[in-house]
């Protein structure tokens, strides 16, 4: 029963990245449709649920990564601030409190933003480095893009003091991948903004993805199955990065799915 589950969950994902990604109005097999009816708490990745609030949110403080790596280029700035980051902690975690959400909870998603926003700082420095030309020629002032960034982070408190439902529903993982996927094309994020989109979201379900780009993998792979192994556009796999992007998370702990392999070798 839990495989069954299982499943539809992964099936659904699938279909609705699939949609969302070339525009086809696929509908999910009459066995599936007819066995499971996904509630509105469930689904949560309409374009006004409080799932896809967090995920545009997320896109939008993952841009602002930007705007920070060009701040601190050339500068006696290091991309770790660990005051900064308590700040931010403390005071999304009072906010929180004071809007009757849970703080730990919304200081762990939090953590999460902190870390991906600093994934796109030193991956923009990489790339600066190897390529000066491509380095920014006017630097922001910091304390300018941190209230841009502050402004962002009381919106997001809000969205996740109001999603608790939809954050603990069954279907919340399969639904923020839908979310993801939609803001990855609104948004035009490349590879590095989208797998810095992907290790923000880590913790929004109700237990902590472990491997938060494995579940679009095994959703696309389902799917395959049940299109009689025909493969899928290789453009569906756009909507999660490579596991490679993530040096943080152990490989033992992430096997790759049939469809991540089939990426790595090409």
């Amino acid at each position: 029963m839990q495989q069954t589950s299982k499943s539809v969950h992964l099936l659904t994902t699938a279909v609705a990245a699939t949609a969302l990604f070339t525009g086809a109005t696929t509908a999910a097999p009459a066995s599936v449709a007819a066995t499971h009816t996904i509630s509105a708490a469930e689904s949560g990745d309409g374009p006004h649920s409080p799932l896809f609030s967090i995920t545009d949110l997320s896109a939008q403080r993952i841009v602002t990564g930007d705007l920070v790596a060009a701040a601190k280029w050339g500068a006696d700035s290091p991309i770790d601030d660990p005051a900064r980051e308590q700040q931010v902690l403390d005071a999304v975690a009072e906010q929180a409190r004071n809007l009757g959400g849970d703080s730990e909870v919304t200081r762990r998603i939090f953590r999460d933003q902190i870390e991906a926003n600093k994934e796109v700082q030193r991956g923009l420095h990489r790339l600066w480095q190897d390529d000066p030309s491509k380095a920014p020629a006017v630097r922001p002032g910091l304390s300018e893009v941190r209230k841009e960034v502050n402004r962002i982070n009381q919106a997001l408190v809000r969205a996740v003091a109001v999603s608790a439902l939809h954050r603990s529903a069954p279907l919340c993982g399969g639904a923020l991948v839908a979310s993801a996927v939609r803001v990855r094309h609104e948004r035009h994020l490349d590879e590095l903004h989208t797998a810095a989109l992907a290790g923000s979201l880590k913790s929004v379900c109700g237990s902590r993805v472990r491997c938060p780009s494995r579940l679009g993998f095994e959703a696309v792979d389902l799917l395959e199955e049940r299109l009689g192994g025909r493969r899928l556009s290789t453009s569906v796999f756009g909507m999660v990065p490579h596991p490679a992007r993530f040096p943080g998370i152990p490989s033992q702990e992430c096997p790759a799915s049939r469809g991540q392999e089939r990426i790595q070798n090409g």
